[in-house]
């Protein structure tokens, strides 16, 4: 297995992301971006990206706050998230940035690239998607699915969507999954959404228990391994 440390910039930040490749194979294959969650780059992206390399991917494991930092605290993540509040553009010129980096690898094929995404990394993949790109494949696992730019909500999106939730995640409730119902009906998107019964925010993320309320923040082994089960059915859809 290839693994490489990639420096990139975005948004006047230095991004340091991780590229994994299976490098046996030959020849130009599938590239997947995966955004991680709200705290940032850490063990959980680095092996979903692992996995989809092995599976015979290009996966390209990215930065949120940059020189690859995973925050410490919760206080520390809501003030690193602010900022991404307040300016709705940082977001996706921080998704574009490691995109850029993914369509000049020459193991990727340039018209197969995926971007996914757990919790804000959800909505970097899709406020990507959003601006146009050729995003064969989006999915987002418990993120925000409001886009904070209205003119990027008007748009169709080119790719396919999957939207995989939690039905009592406090964080994506249903008004907010109603409007992006309306959203992708509106703009003719390709878009399927799984909502998973008594599952909460982070059903992906084993330990995000331990970070934060788990009355709202909870791992659930069932909803981690049928999502991962749909986007993999997803990509076998897109890419053949």
């Amino acid at each position: 297995m290839h693994t490489e440390v990639i420096e990139y910039e975005a948004d006047g930040l230095n991004m340091i992301g991780y590229l994994y490749f299976d490098e046996c194979s030959k020849g130009r294959r599938p590239g997947v971006l995966v955004y991680p969650h709200a705290r940032g780059l850490g063990d959980h992206d680095r092996s979903v990206a692992e996995r989809l390399a092995k599976l015979g991917y290009v996966a390209l494991a990215c930065d949120l706050h940059g020189d690859g930092q995973e925050l410490a605290t919760l206080a520390e993540t809501f003030e690193r998230l602010q900022p991404l509040r307040d300016s709705p553009t940082k977001v996706p010129a921080r998704a574009k940035a490691a995109f850029d980096v993914l369509l000049r690898r020459p193991e990727v094929d340039s018209e197969k690239i995926a971007a996914i995404g757990y919790c804000i990394g959800g909505a970097m993949a899709l406020e990507l998607a959003r601006t146009g790109e050729n995003i064969a494949a989006v999915v987002a696992f418990h993120g925000r699915l409001v886009s904070t730019l209205p003119e990027s909500a008007k748009k169709k999106i080119k790719g396919k969507v999957l939207a995989c939730l939690g039905a009592d995640d406090p964080h994506v409730p249903v008004k907010q999954r109603l409007a992006f119902e309306e959203e992708m009906r509106a703009t003719k998107t390709d878009c399927q959404i799984n909502v998973y019964s008594g599952v909460v925010h982070g059903f992906t993320t084993k330990g995000i228990e331990n970070f934060g309320d788990p009355k709202e923040n909870h791992y659930n082994a069932q909803a981690d391994a049928r999502s991962w089960s749909e986007m993999l059915a997803l990509f076998k859809e897109v890419f053949g």
